[in-house]
């Protein structure tokens, strides 16, 4: 049985005063969760996300991670610096990474090997854009994604990686895939995993969705049986709404 995992994912939104506040609110409203709770903070406010959830079962992440241990990459953080945070997640190869800041499934290998090299769990993240979408393309962009992304891993690394399908036109938008959509693509990916590396590792890899999931649709996307939890974004950000997609991800 896989233990779901909710993770949200609050970009770049929350300062340490507010994130403390967040977290103060939310505490009571997820307590005795039985899926893995995870919040991916902004770097700045690690360490007082990490002290406001001390004593609960909340784990904490971070939204990045450079494959160098050191050097000059100026606005980058690494792994021993996530780790001395004492952070126990790392999201890699989020949509708005590959938009924006020219991420390749390349560097998202670089990222995910230096992550698992000190001992950070990887949620790694996975999806097609609206025209590949439209373009019959779905398919061969995630196979493509899932063996260079995880490429050279080997069995025992997988134990610490989860993946996340975000399909790049429903986030943000308030488009969602229908649920058996979402179930249907997962089932592939997992297909593609056990192809590519072996059918028990597939059987075990935590594969959530990451389509604006919500207070809304959770409960619907999660009875799913290939979706093994969420990477949320916009419901992350209210306590109230969070906990909904939580109690929606206790079906394990």
């Amino acid at each position: 049985m896989r233990t779901p995992i909710i993770a949200g994912n609050w970009k770049m939104n929350n300062t340490q005063k507010e994130a403390k506040a967040l977290v103060e609110e939310l505490r009571p409203l997820v307590e005795g969760a039985q899926c893995e709770v995870v919040l991916c903070v902004p770097f700045t406010a690690l360490s007082a996300v990490k002290k406001a959830v001390r004593g609960s079962g909340i784990k904490v992440g971070a939204q990045n991670v450079h494959w160098a241990e050191k050097g000059a990459f100026t606005g980058e953080i690494s792994a021993d610096m996530l780790k001395e945070l004492k952070t126990d997640y790392v999201i890699i190869g989020h949509s708005e990474r590959r938009q924006y800041f020219g991420e390749t499934d390349e560097s998202v290998n670089k990222r995910t090997a230096a992550a698992l090299s000190r001992k950070l769990k990887a949620i790694v993240c996975v999806g097609e854009t609206l025209e590949e979408r439209e373009a019959g393309r779905t398919e061969s962009v995630l196979l493509t994604q899932v063996a260079e992304g995880l490429k050279g891993f080997k069995s025992r690394e997988f134990n610490s990686i989860v993946l996340a399908y975000e399909p790049v036109w429903a986030i943000g938008t308030g488009k969602t895939a229908t649920a058996g959509d979402a179930n249907a693509t997962i089932a592939f990916i997992r297909k593609t995993v056990a192809k590519k590396f072996s059918p028990a590792i597939a059987d075990k890899l935590r594969i959530q969705y990451g389509g604006s999931m919500n207070a809304g649709n959770a409960a619907e996307l999660m009875s799913m049986p290939e979706i093994d939890g969420g990477l949320i974004g916009g419901a992350s950000l209210k306590a109230a709404d969070f906990s909904k997609v939580v109690a929606a991800g206790n079906k394990g």
